[in-house]
């Protein structure tokens, strides 16, 4: 397979885990999150660093958002890893607000399987 159709298939495939991440997060999907995440993954948020267990833990409560959106998305392959940075809205459910995050996530191929390895988001009330 040439590279260049390996990395169109790879960012096609790798746009779509993208926006199952930004669904299963508006949705509490901790079972969809348990296939997109990597046994070693780490997330970053203001003030705290999880691991899986403590994310699929939090994924699953009720978001305190609504109406996630996402706005831009930049995907980076660099051969058997890639970056994701991204821009999404959502309205706050407490007060109404709308805030903007900003994320990174880093996937790699694992096994010939995309998995989120990291992320780190700057998010007010996420």
């Amino acid at each position: 397979m040439s590279d260049i159709k390996q990395s169109a298939e790879d960012l096609a495939i790798l746009e779509q885990l993208n926006l199952d991440y930004n669904d299963a997060d508006q949705a509490s999907d901790a079972k969809r999150f348990s296939e997109l995440l990597a046994e070693d993954f780490v997330v970053q948020t203001p003030g705290v660093t999880r691991n899986r267990e403590e994310y699929l833990e939090y994924i699953a409560k009720p978001r305190p958002f609504k109406d996630l959106a996402l706005r831009e998305s930049r995907i980076r392959i660099l051969g058997d890893v890639a970056l994701i940075h991204g821009r999404a809205t959502y309205t706050m459910v407490a007060d109404g607000t709308e805030q903007e995050a900003l994320y990174t996530d880093v996937y790699q191929k694992r096994e010939g399987t995309w998995v989120c390895v990291s992320a780190c988001a700057i998010a007010p009330g996420a």
